[in-house]
């Protein structure tokens, strides 16, 4: 899925420095540009999740927060400098989902990012298939398809192929991968990885989906093309 991002920043260094590193993990992201309608952006954009600073022009994150609420439930993240125990109380109460201090590591930022968009959508619609061609995900059966056959998946397989269908005609980096797996309370590394999609490609083998899975050297997995085209092997 083709998560979008609102980043309500007014230091243009820092929110040009998120947008880039949220762009490395596959994400969309949005610069807010109009401090004095930033519910007119929001309701433009759509996003998905919104990062919103305390401090900003004409009225604050506070009060973007509460408006937003009044619009839709996409979590609020702030991130803010000024960190006392108060701000972060109202940020809460104003609606925000999480507190994010300056300064901050990028990659502590990305995680939370993800881990609160796999919260707040991953199970938004559980009994939605996810396809491509005659291969299909019932992530509410842990099954994957193809043909009329049928696999059962174990949870990180499940993962993979949910993430490599939602992201179906790009690459999906490994990290990515690794991320998306240690969110589901399992810590991954490269070699875990690698054999987690080695089990996933011999269970697709098994249904006929041979060839679903592809190695892109030194940048990561996707779904092959002929599959994603709508075709198969």
């Amino acid at each position: 899925m083709d998560y979008r991002v609102l980043i309500v920043e007014d230091d243009r260094v820092i929110a040009a420095v998120i947008e880039a590193e949220l762009k490395k993990w596959g994400l969309s992201p949005k610069i807010a540009a109009d401090f004095q309608h930033v519910a007119r952006e929001f309701t433009a954009f759509d996003p998905h999740l919104v990062l919103m600073d305390i401090t900003l022009p004409f009225y604050s994150g506070f009060y973007w927060c509460a408006e937003i609420r009044k619009l839709s439930k996409a979590p609020v993240i702030f991130i803010s400098s000024a960190s006392d125990n108060m701000n972060i109380i109202t940020a809460i109460n104003m609606g925000g989902d999480d507190f994010i201090a300056k300064p901050f590591d990028l990659a502590v930022l990305s995680a939370k990012v993800q881990a609160m968009l796999r919260r707040s959508y991953d199970f938004a619609g559980p009994s939605a298939l996810l396809s491509a061609g005659d291969l299909s995900l019932s992530p509410a059966e842990g099954k994957a398809y193809f043909r009329g056959e049928g696999a059962e998946l174990t949870r990180n397989e499940l993962k993979i192929l949910q993430t490599l269908l939602e992201n179906k005609g790009r690459v999906v980096s490994r990290e990515t991968l690794m991320t998306r797996l240690w969110e589901s309370d399992s810590f991954v590394d490269e070699n875990t990885l690698a054999v987690n999609v080695a089990r996933l490609r011999r269970k697709l083998s098994s249904i006929g989906a041979e060839g679903a899975v592809e190695t892109r050297k030194g940048l990561g997995y996707q779904i092959s093309p002929a599959f994603a085209e709508g075709g198969g092997r």
